[in-house]
């Protein structure tokens, strides 16, 4: 006569919805005809016959079917002087199943090996400071009682049942049910002979009894979409090679180093001309990028999401896969290898990072126990009008450990050199988007997220005691203040800001016609008004040459030389100006049409002067941002700039200088925003000695009229501008000219 505690048991099991298997499933002491004995269980739909297999002993034991689901006991007597008596037989027993058609197959029972996650991990992840989850959640080959196995562990405190699903049992929903801790709601088990490369995912069963199959939101490899299971993977094998990299990398990434960063989509960047639609692998692209970024003179390259997402046209900005690499290129271990070699040739590397919002994909974090667990359960503050997506909920601890472990996991498995994290703006403010009454106030009434700002705090902080020397950059694009100052005064700890303020200034004053430039100087100027309130970033992103916006030199007025000469003039302005530089790939030498992620760049173009003249300014500016330390030293301070002349609107000239931290070396930039050459031009400076002409986007190696100044300049003891020196220069149309002192 079986107890009642015992039948409802087997029926929680059979129907899927037991928090802990283990106490009917595996070996368990019970009491047979008056002696111990073990009563080994196991549950395997879809067999006809079960066997248990004692290894030490050779014997198997039949097990008796109690319950026409697949429901199977064997009683194992066991030796009475043995004391205390062990709920498990002498070895890990196997057990010998017999499918339906009659073909057998040796298995361990997952059930006979005790759960991993120990009491410290949970009470780390509900406290939500286990910056290493990754290490823990997930999928994750282990070795326990000398069987090899895969350790599962999802976080799903709402669900009736988890269970693992995969190829390796046929996606049977009621096979491998997990056992949820109590009360952290973190469901494990082990599953003994799993192997590498073993698609998986998590059969949730949500309050009500629906059954959704998720991905595994710790997944680190995903099928190539539009499939979507997980693959179990190591990513401890990859040997990395990038040591001297990681001990110069403080020095690379410092404030006063010079940056240049190539903004890439890996998929669109260059395709196999055999095959348009086919993107190139990780591997393939290495040795390319890596050639072409050194010759072009950049430092870092940017790479627009790599984590897994189901839908190509997001960009990767809509992302499911927080701790997977895009399977659409290669493997993990390929991403590495791509990382490895740009470290080992001198290039940093940084990824765009979304913890703002993800996709309502069924299969991703949406309700992923039912209930709004990764997001906030009202509209208002859990769906992001704009983009259809959803909003995290970061008051929630564990939210908070989610995202601040995967941005640590990059940095760690991955040896990134930063994050550039999207949509800040979105998260700082709660009416982001929003109007009337369809947004929620704070506790005081204010619109600032006050969740989101202390995550970005502790974000930023974890980030920079783990991994000293790699760079945070926020897209923020309103007047927050304090974005890149540190979290002791009171700000939110970024390294960098993205100034999105300049970036709109200043395209909408290049595109005005040059005759009307005199009536909108103010949008140049202004920008060095507050320049030096935050480490800013001058960033051309794809942002800019997308969704109709044509591309950045279709966006230049004028004929098709002018608008050569006016990006030119654009870049050369912006080299120059105070702050790091980001450029988008296809800028650089002036790709005509906006980009489309499905195409590769226009390269064919460079068969063209112009754009191979582009493309060697901007070459040019890029080595001489590193060779000039005027141009990169003091980007964030006053000290590092001096208006030479900024009210000359009429002829729409700018002329200013940059010095680095030897008070004595200083460059003079001087723009001529009109197409009207300008001999004779009189320019105060400093001291009286030749002037170089260092950089001049005129020049017809740059696919200008070479109009210039004959390689420099003697300055006289002439006064202009306040100064007691001064030189009289050919300003060249639509031209930037660069002048460094030489003394003696």
């Amino acid at each position: 006569m079986r107890s009642q505690a015992l039948l409802d048991s087997i029926g929680a099991v059979v129907e899927g919805r037991h928090e802990n298997p283990y106490e009917l499933l595996g070996p368990h002491e019970v009491v047979d005809n008056g002696r111990r004995a073990l009563a080994v269980r196991a549950f395997l739909p879809g067999s006809s016959r079960v066997w248990v297999v004692d290894p030490a002993e050779g014997r198997s034991r039949p097990m008796r079917r109690i319950h026409p689901a697949g429901l199977y006991e064997a009683i194992c007597p066991v030796n009475d002087e043995a004391e205390p008596m062990s709920p498990k037989l002498p070895s890990p027993y196997q057990l010998r199943v017999s499918d339906e058609q009659g073909k057998e197959k040796m298995i361990h029972d997952p059930y006979a090996f005790d759960p991993l996650l120990t009491e410290y991990d949970l009470h780390l992840l509900a406290e939500g400071s286990h910056w290493r989850s990754y290490d823990r959640l997930g999928a994750h080959l282990r070795e326990v009682d000398g069987v090899e196995g895969v350790n599962f562990a999802v976080w799903a405190p709402n669900a009736e049942g988890v269970s693992v699903i995969g190829d390796f049992n046929s996606w049977s929903q009621k096979s491998h049910a997990m056992k949820k801790h109590v009360p952290s709601g973190v469901w494990e088990l082990f599953v003994p002979g799993m192997k590498l490369g073993t698609l998986y995912k998590f059969a949730v069963k949500q309050l009500g009894g629906r059954v959704v199959e998720k991905c595994d939101p710790y997944g680190f490899a995903a099928e190539v979409p539009p499939k979507t299971a997980n693959i179990v993977t190591d990513l401890d094998s990859y040997e990395w090679g990038d040591s001297d990299w990681a001990a110069q990398r403080e020095d690379r990434n410092a404030l006063d180093a010079p940056m240049s960063i190539y903004e890439m989509h890996l998929g669109s960047w260059k395709r196999d001309p055999a095959d348009p639609d086919r993107w190139l692998s990780y591997r393939e692209l290495t040795p390319m990028v890596i050639e072409y970024c050194l010759r072009m003179g950049y430092t870092h390259v940017e790479l627009m999401p790599v984590s897994e997402h189901p839908f190509t046209g997001s960009w990767g900005y809509q992302t499911v896969g927080y701790f997977g690499a895009t399977s659409r290129y290669g493997s993990p271990q390929d991403l590495m290898f791509f990382i490895d070699q740009l470290h080992q040739a001198g290039l940093g590397v940084l990824i765009d990072w979304v913890p703002a919002h993800f996709p309502k994909d069924d299969h991703g974090l949406r309700r992923f126990d039912g209930s709004a667990l990764y997001e906030h359960a009202d509209p208002r503050q859990g769906e992001h009008p704009d983009w259809g997506t959803l909003i995290f909920n970061y008051g929630r601890t564990e939210v908070q450990n989610f995202l601040i472990s995967n941005a640590l996991f990059w940095l760690d498995k991955y040896h990134i050199d930063g994050l550039r994290v999207d949509a800040v703006a979105s998260m700082l403010y709660l009416d982001y988007s929003r109007e009337g009454d369809d947004w929620i106030p704070n506790r005081f009434g204010g619109r600032e997220n006050l969740e989101a700002i202390d995550f970005f705090k502790k974000f930023n902080e974890e980030v920079h005691l783990q991994h000293p020397g790699v760079l945070t950059v926020a897209e923020e694009s309103t007047a927050w203040g304090g974005v890149s100052k540190p979290t002791y005064l009171g700000g939110l700890g970024f390294s960098l800001k993205w100034n999105m303020g300049w970036m709109n200034d200043t395209l909408r004053y290049m595109r005005h016609e040059p005759i009307h430039r005199k009536y909108h100087h103010d949008e140049l100027t202004f920008s060095l008004i507050y320049a030096f309130t935050e480490n800013f970033c001058l960033p051309f992103s794809h942002d800019e040459v997308v969704h109709g916006k044509g591309s950045l030199l279709d966006q230049m007025p004028g004929d098709t030389w002018q608008k050569f000469a006016n990006l030119r003039l654009l870049y050369g302005y912006m080299w120059t100006h105070p702050g790091k530089k980001l450029t988008f790939m296809g800028c650089e030498f002036g790709q005509w049409t906006e980009w489309n992620h499905d195409e590769s760049l226009q390269w064919h173009l460079l068969e063209w002067e112009s754009h191979q003249g582009l493309q060697n300014y901007t070459a040019h500016l890029n080595h001489m941002l590193q060779e000039q330390p005027a141009l990169h030293e003091v980007d964030f301070d006053p000290a590092g700039f001096e208006w030479v002349d900024c009210h000359n609107h009429e002829d729409s000239v700018l002329a200013y200088l940059r010095r680095s931290k030897q008070s004595d070396d200083y460059l003079l930039s001087v723009f001529n925003f009109t197409p009207v050459p300008r001999a004779g031009y009189k320019i105060g400076v400093p001291e009286g000695c030749w002037f170089e002409e260092i950089s001049n986007s005129d020049s017809s190696y740059f696919g200008g009229s070479d109009v210039g100044n004959g390689g420099g300049v003697q300055a006289k003891p002439v006064p202009a501008q306040g100064r007691e020196y001064s030189i009289e220069i050919t300003l060249p149309p639509l031209g930037a000219v660069v002048f460094k002192p030489q003394r003696g």
